[in-house]
């Protein structure tokens, strides 16, 4: 037999997204059905953020065995357990999933149905055992690893993402297929336990971010013993007796016990019947208005199967908390303007060592929309933290207008991933670089290089000739 209820709210998807939405609209007394086929969390919790996170940790504890000489620490002999290393990993995803565990929503008020789910029409949705009208529907289905068609791959054992954190034993040489964040973070997560490790990419490593900090993130791999290939075409990837084998276009052929594919995402899709409910979509995900609005006024979308809105955890959460707003606590007219989705201050963040973050444009972006801007920088080679730490590579860089307008920024170095968040908050309140500027940070903190960037823009006024001749006219009345 079949189930039917008749709700409020019906989610497809327990992610970051998902889930959120589920947690708030169930403690504002809406009825709610929530379907999740596969491990509740979603990606993040169980394949991405949190077990990448966990093995990052792993690896710098790995070493800092070997980087303690300048400090007067000698170096020890690495020995690295990795069944210990995947029990570190899975401890911490089972010590995080309680909180979003069925039973945990079960008891919000959620009904969860642990199957998968489509649409039959407009406005139900349908799985195995379960039938759902609902007067607003939710796809937060998120994305899957997906793999670039390079010849050879479809027939070749690979690991991804989902995969590599479950591998029996630690692979001894990894290839590695990308060399943006995912590549970049278990790359050298797994170099520093003892894997050699070698990152192909037909692109330039991390090729959105700004160029310089790109270049001071790929040195410090580089100098640990982490192997680019980039830019470079792949021609061929094969099975080989002891692993795979990547043939590049110039006749390079690499070698490796394992092959891990981290070239980017696509939308989960293609189970939900999207047609049914006249929801549009394409490869990109499904097409939504500024209010994440689809095609069918009664179903939206959230998350990374929102066509080019997606990509980040926190991003979902954002679209969590709009929906919840809009739904909830606006009228119809008012959260058209009022609850949109839309952001230009969307900071993200890379967690390796050292870590890269941005936000807003970069500067290349900034010219391309016709600003005219100044560059605003900061080294953590004169920042006094960074200095004792012997962690001063890399620094901070602001993009402003000329009347200072912060229009984004990028920060390369030790808890960049943080740093990043003084910006975001005056970007979202619309600070200008004078109330950077003028802030008053402890020292000695790597916060300093924030405001130390932010006053470089009044250096010529503040120091320059007219400047000047103003404190030697004043002098004379001291």
């Amino acid at each position: 037999m079949t189930t039917k209820y008749d709700v409020d709210l019906c989610i497809i998807g327990a992610g970051s997204g998902g889930l959120s939405v589920a947690a708030g609209a169930a403690q504002l007394g809406r009825s709610v059905v929530l379907f999740e086929a596969e491990d509740m969390g979603g990606d993040c919790l169980n394949s991405g953020c949190v077990p990448s996170k966990a093995l990052i940790a792993a690896g710098k504890h790995a070493h800092a065995l070997s980087s303690g000489a300048d400090f007067g620490v000698a170096p020890a002999e690495l020995k690295v357990d990795f069944g210990t290393v995947k029990a570190h990993v899975q401890g911490i995803i089972d010590h995080i999933a309680p909180v979003d565990s069925q039973e945990r929503f079960e008891g919000l008020g959620c009904t969860v149905i642990r199957e998968y789910a489509s649409f039959k029409d407009a406005q139900t949705v349908v799985s195995a055992t379960t039938e759902v009208r609902a007067k607003r529907i939710i796809v937060a289905t998120g994305s899957r690893a997906s793999a670039p068609p390079i010849p050879g791959l479809a027939d070749t054992p690979y690991l991804t993402n989902e995969t590599i954190f479950t591998v029996p034993k630690q692979p001894k040489h990894l290839l590695i297929i990308g060399a943006g964040p995912i590549g970049i973070e278990l790359g050298q997560a797994f170099n520093r336990l003892g894997t050699k490790v070698e990152i192909i990419d037909v692109a330039a490593p991390l090729g959105r971010n700004e160029p310089e900090h790109a270049k001071v993130l790929v040195e410090a791999l580089e100098s640990e013993g982490v192997i680019f290939h980039a830019p470079v075409k792949t021609k061929l990837i094969s099975k080989t007796k002891t692993g795979v084998a990547v043939e590049l276009e110039d006749g390079t052929v690499l070698k490796g016990s394992h092959l891990l594919v981290a070239a980017g995402r696509a939308p989960s899709v293609g189970k939900l019947n999207l047609e049914a409910a006249g929801v549009k979509f394409d490869r990109r995900g499904i097409e939504t208005d500024d209010n994440l609005q689809t095609s069918n006024p009664r179903v939206y979308a959230i998350g990374d199967v929102a066509a080019g809105r997606g990509g980040l955890t926190h991003a979902a959460g954002f679209h969590a908390g709009q929906i919840i707003k809009a739904f909830y606590f606006m009228p119809p007219v008012i959260n058209k303007i009022m609850a949109k989705a839309t952001t230009d201050i969307m900071p993200a963040a890379i967690y390796s060592e050292p870590e890269l973050a941005n936000i807003g444009l970069s500067a290349a972006q900034a010219r391309e929309k016709g600003y005219a801007i100044k560059e605003l920088t900061a080294g953590f080679d004169h920042n006094d933290r960074a200095i004792a730490e012997r962690t001063d590579k890399g620094g901070v860089k602001i993009i402003a207008t000329n009347k200072g307008k912060i229009l984004g920024a990028s920060i390369v170095g030790e808890g960049a991933g943080d740093l990043i968040q003084m910006i975001s908050v005056a970007m979202k309140g619309g600070v200008k670089i004078s109330g950077l500027a003028q802030i008053i940070s402890p020292y000695p903190t790597r916060g300093e290089a924030v405001k130390r960037a932010a006053g470089s823009f009044y250096t010529e006024a503040v120091f320059g000739p007219k400047a000047q001749k103003v404190a030697a006219f004043m002098t004379k009345f001291h």
